[in-house]
């Protein structure tokens, strides 16, 4: 925009300059071109009477400067079935004041103590720009923010607007939140409301009812004074255009039930979507097939979370492959497969010793270094190394304990799961891409615009947590991203589906994607050790299936899926279609799912 305005301001100097020595311009009937016009968000405008029975959170309480006891169900900060237009439009800053000390607090799991710290039980500093697009309100920076707290980051998701008769002429706001544990993966989500007119807001409450952490989990609760500093947000045009673009492109969804019913002749038994999992550790879960994302609900303390769509999902592990093996496959595809063959000591100059001789990006990726503690199931990734590494904020912290292992075998032969392995893969990728495009480009960055956002990933998932806290830190490349059900949902359909390729364009290396996703017999990665053994390739697992699991399964196959702490898995099935699943509970049962899969029809783009 800037550059267009001091084009027509250059051709304005011009013909004033022609003009005074006697020369007519060429023309100057060509108007500028009409602005154009703001899009309207897909379902807007709303069209209730404002007629809405309400309890909590009326304009009474929120007017009030008594603290709240308790939190409420969740529904209170939900768009109600009679919400109407809004009155007013919301364009500024919005602050909540005197956060650091309100508010109310109980645990419901903490067994290292983290709740004995006083200033962790209440929300980081918290401002967020504002702009309005018919009933939605959407955040100027979405994705993770880093704020001045010791403990917590924040993200603040798209939320809506909208007038209820009991309002006093006020228009009602209500917007999703997250808080994300510092240095750590953990997602704690809320929800908070006020009131608005022009220049004016009412206290904030907001409340925490749920999350995806396993070792963490509270409810929060406050309401605080807030300010409202209208105007001042730059290319707010362009926001909301932006906003309406990305509703509009988002998966269509259906409730999981609707599987049944939209394949009625497939014999689906939906009580296999989610089962094995403690409903109370459940945040989300979703099947893509035909170009569909069926999604569960997204269940909290308090009643269904009234932004399930918005949602913020840490990807915890899930990042090793969505990350470390997504950006070799694009770098792959950008300068050829051998990138995965360099040497990890040429491009991290810390790696220098004898035990990074010979080791590749793609041992590293595998995680078949040969440096290692112990060589049993996950000795090493819960042993005191990898606490140090998980527990490191700075690079240089980070890095050390990343190289901390002894050399005991040779690259490629053992594998050794380590989050530390992918971090030496991203710092050495992030080199390979600099020696290539310049000092400027970074791995991450190269991800997030040459791969996420052709796929029209949305931007809730275009951040990651970098060292030191710092958005110019390192990305740690192991963890560190975030999902939403539609975004998780596009990456799997851009894996599977699309074959890799998005905005028209082949992204990612389609031969590294067919080893990666086991459809090429001599590359299969590396096996794990453990009970079952899997495959490793690229950041992602894999397991082996036949009729011995089940009788359907009249044919081999192997089913590719990336895992993250907790209880997340992200199932890639052989017929295109794809499982998510979101917990808590260190519960990782998806393999009823894949009997259910199997009784639907390969896709185009799917295998067989």
């Amino acid at each position: 925009m800037r550059r267009s305005l001091s084009l027509l301001l250059c051709g304005a100097l011009a013909a004033a300059a022609l003009t005074a020595l006697g020369a007519a311009p060429a023309s100057t009937a060509t108007a500028a071109p009409a602005s154009k016009p703001i899009a309207t968000v897909p379902g807007d405008p709303l069209a209730g009477s404002g007629s809405v029975t309400r309890s909590a959170l009326t304009a009474d309480q929120l007017a009030s400067n008594t603290a709240p006891t308790a939190t409420v169900a969740n529904d209170a900060f939900a768009l109600p079935a009679a919400a109407a237009r809004p009155h007013h439009i919301f364009e500024g800053t919005l602050t909540l004041n005197g956060v650091a000390t309100p508010g109310g607090f109980t645990t419901v799991k903490d067994p290292y103590g983290y709740a004995s710290i006083a200033a962790l039980k209440h929300l980081p500093p918290f401002s967020v720009q504002l702009v309005q697009n018919g009933s939605h309100l959407v955040p100027v920076v979405r994705g993770v923010q880093y704020t001045d707290s010791p403990y917590w980051n924040l993200a603040v998701g798209a939320g809506r607007v909208w007038s209820e008769k009991g309002d006093r002429g006020q228009t009602r706001a209500a917007l999703p939140f997250a808080l994300i544990e510092r240095n750590a993966n953990c997602v704690h989500n809320g929800v908070l409301t006020f009131l608005f007119k022009n220049k004016t807001v009412s206290n904030v409450r907001y409340q925490i009812t749920s999350e995806t952490c396993q070792y963490f989990q509270f409810d929060l609760w406050g309401q605080v004074n807030a300010s409202y500093t209208p105007g001042g947000i730059a290319g707010a045009k362009e926001i909301r255009n932006a906003y309406a673009a990305e509703v509009a492109d988002r998966l269509p969804t259906k409730p999981i039930s609707a599987l049944a019913t939209d394949h009625p002749g497939s014999g689906l038994d939906l009580s296999a979507f989610g089962r094995g999992m403690t409903p109370s550790a459940l945040s989300t879960l979703g099947f893509v097939y035909s170009g569909v994302n069926y999604v569960g609900s997204c269940p909290t303390r308090q009643g269904e979370y009234p932004f399930c769509e918005q949602m913020l999902l840490p990807s915890y592990s899930t990042a090793k492959s969505a990350f470390g093996g997504m950006a070799l496959l694009r770098l792959a595809q950008k300068y050829g497969p051998e990138v995965a063959d360099e040497l990890v000591k040429d491009h991290v100059a810390e790696a220098s010793g004898s035990a990074w001789d010979g080791v590749t990006i793609d041992h590293t990726l595998d995680m078949a270094t040969g440096n290692y503690a112990s060589a049993a199931y996950q000795a090493d990734e819960g042993g005191p190394t990898m606490s140090a590494f998980l527990g490191a904020e700075t690079y240089v912290d980070k890095m050390t304990a990343a190289l901390s292992f002894p050399h005991q075998a040779a690259p490629g032969t053992v594998w050794t799961y380590h989050t530390s392995d992918t971090f030496l893969a991203t710092r050495a990728m992030d080199d390979v891409l600099k020696d290539r495009a310049g000092a400027s480009a970074e791995i991450f960055a190269m991800l997030r615009d040459e791969v996420l956002k052709p796929a029209k990933v949305g931007p809730d998932s275009l951040t990651t947590l970098r060292t030191g806290n710092d958005p110019a830190g390192a990305p740690w490349g192991g963890y560190g991203m975030f999902w939403t059900q539609d975004d998780i949902a596009k990456v799997a359909t851009l894996l599977t589906v699309d074959g890799g390729a998005a905005g028209g364009n082949q992204v990612l290396h389609p031969g590294l994607l067919s080893a990666t996703l086991q459809e090429d017999p001599e590359d299969r990665g590396v096996t794990t050790s453990g009970a079952i053994p899997f495959h490793y390739n690229n950041g992602f697992w894999a397991q082996d299936f036949s009729s011995a699991d089940n009788p359907s399964f009249t044919s081999s196959f192997s089913v590719p899926f990336m895992s993250g702490f907790g209880g997340i898995t992200v199932a890639l099935m052989p017929n295109g279609s794809s499982y998510y699943v979101f917990s808590d509970n260190n519960e990782f049962a998806w393999r009823s799912v894949i009997a259910e899969s199997n009784k639907l029809a390969p896709m185009s783009g799917g295998g067989s």
